[in-house]
């Protein structure tokens, strides 16, 4: 029961978290580790020890999932260069830089010990950059890289830390077995991913039931993870290809109630568990401080290095990679060179997270020669390292977005594109209507030519000027007051026994999907 209790009031102080979050206008992320921090030293409330199984299998899965199924599969394919050079060069260049600097801070442990720390640290948070990138209205380009970056990572890292955990436990590691080891986990995760988005995308096409199409969805992340993980492949790059696969598919692969009950349900177990994650991270802070080995003064020296190192090396790779590239006629050609502003911004967005800690977490306790090493050390730099990064990057990323200028994306050019591309939708529509219209009555018809039009009509409103009321917007405000009356109407019936409850439900449901509908503009 206490467990149970636990995950109530976890999930309680994430909701009530976030909604000051709001309020205050302070990114949720910060706020939830600082509110664990400080839950974390009151006696007997909220005291989770976090296992590291939790966030690399529970929780890491379903977080890159949902991610991967929002992702653009054609605009992450025009990134994919960028994307791994972050999510591959950046975090082998992290690793060493980080376990060299330890080495030179701790003489006397060994250099893949380090290494392994570098590896923990390396990975950008899958949520907090893109959520703070989203927010503050940076370019979709330079979103869809976070995006790409935070999707692929993890797994790179987590592929480094095996390889230098494994030689610091004095397992043989040689160039060959690095290559073997790097290898079978990322074809091996990609195999996973395919065959998993390919079984999983054949059920979601027979399935019509809404309920167990969610369920489906909702298992989908560990059927592909755990056989990965099992013979030794990447689950991450199973589970982020596979979400690619089907999130690239699914206007085909489910029908529409389908798609609507789940992306409101992935959206709230997305809430969910990117709050307890931070919050979890934040609860950790007293039970970590305990097991330092080392003085406070050697502590805060070294966490100050770690952190200056982690910011230091993104700033110094992301520069060189950007413009260097282009020197090749064929990429430049392709992708030509972006502001600076841009690569300036996307160096100041490295967040650490969850994934962070739980590695750490998962450091051996002891090395070669059943050799001690400063384990509590170790892991109290990586939760320092969550904690600088979410507070100094996290906190001034909307600033320092500011005063770089980057120029959002233009949306009167998203506004026509968007006219153009429904205009051809309508006359597709009206097109096929004709072809089947044969036998229907002709007020059918002619109600239907005018829904076509009116969605064409909407795309084109959008054009105009932002401080003129629309028709569409005028039609959308009065058929909501209709709505309300409607509703009024329908609860009295209900409530003098004139309809069943029933009756009620089915009629709500009805309007609130109207409703829902009028919030995009769509009717």
């Amino acid at each position: 029961m206490h467990g149970l209790e636990n995950v109530v009031l976890l999930i309680a102080v994430v909701v009530a978290t976030s909604v000051v979050a709001r309020r205050i206008g302070v990114l949720s992320p910060i706020l939830l580790v600082v509110v664990g921090i400080g839950v974390s030293y009151v006696p007997g409330l909220l005291e989770i020890e976090l296992d590291p199984e939790v966030v690399l299998v529970g929780i890491l899965p379903p977080i890159l999932y949902v991610a991967a199924l929002e992702t653009s599969v054609p605009a992450f394919k025009f990134n994919i260069r960028p994307i791994l050079l972050l999510a591959i060069g950046l975090v082998l260049f992290t690793t060493a830089a980080v376990g060299f600097t330890l080495q030179a801070l701790l003489p006397g442990v060994p250099l893949a010990a380090c290494l392994a720390l570098g590896a923990v640290v390396a990975p950008p948070d899958a949520v907090a950059a893109t959520a703070v990138a989203r927010r503050i209205g940076l370019p979709r380009r330079v979103v869809t890289v976070l995006e790409g970056e935070s999707l692929i990572n993890d797994a790179s890292a987590l592929v480094t830390l095996r390889v230098a955990v494994a030689a610091a436990v004095g397992a043989a590691v040689d160039g060959w077995s690095i290559v073997e080891q790097a290898s079978v986990a990322v074809l091996g995760g990609i195999a996973f991913g395919v065959a998993g988005g390919l079984a999983i995308g054949f059920v979601h096409k027979r399935v019509r039931n809404p309920l167990i199409d969610n369920a489906v969805s909702l298992l989908t992340p560990w059927v592909v993870f755990l056989p990965a993980e099992a013979v030794h492949a990447s689950g991450v790059v199973a589970v982020v290809i596979c979400g690619l696969s089907l999130g690239h598919r699914m206007p085909t692969l489910m029908s529409a109630a389908s798609r609507l009950q789940m992306d409101a349900f992935w959206r709230m177990v997305k809430f969910l568990l990117e709050g307890a994650v931070f919050l979890l991270v934040g609860l950790q802070l007293r039970s970590l401080v305990a097991h330092v080995e080392r003085s406070f003064a050697f502590t805060m020296g070294a966490l100050a290095a770690v952190v200056g190192v982690v910011i230091v090396t993104r700033i110094a790779w992301l520069f060189p990679t950007t413009y260097l590239t282009r020197l090749v006629p064929r990429v430049r050609r392709r992708d030509p060179a972006p502001p600076l502003a841009a690569p300036a911004v996307i160096s100041w967005a490295g967040m650490r997270g969850a994934v962070t800690l739980a590695a750490a977490l998962s450091l051996p306790e002891r090395l070669a020669g059943d050799s001690l090493y400063p384990r509590g050390l170790f892991v109290i730099l990586a939760f320092g390292v969550i904690v600088a990064t979410l507070v100094l990057q996290g906190a001034t990323l909307p600033t320092v977005a500011r005063w770089l200028k980057v120029p959002p994306d233009d949306e009167k050019e998203d506004a026509l594109a968007e006219a153009s591309v429904q205009h051809e939708a309508s006359r597709a529509g009206q097109a096929r209507l004709e072809e089947m219209a044969e036998d229907a009555p002709d007020g059918v018809v002619e109600r239907l030519r005018q829904v076509a039009q009116s969605r064409s009509n909407m795309a084109w409103e959008r054009l105009g000027r932002a401080d003129r009321e629309t028709p569409s917007a005028a039609y959308a405000r009065l058929r909501r007051e209709m709505l309300n009356a409607e509703r009024e109407v329908f609860r009295n019936a209900r409530d003098s026994g004139r309809i069943p409850e029933e009756t009620l439900r089915q009629a709500q449901r009805d309007m609130d999907l109207e409703e829902s509908l009028l919030e995009r503009g769509d009717l």
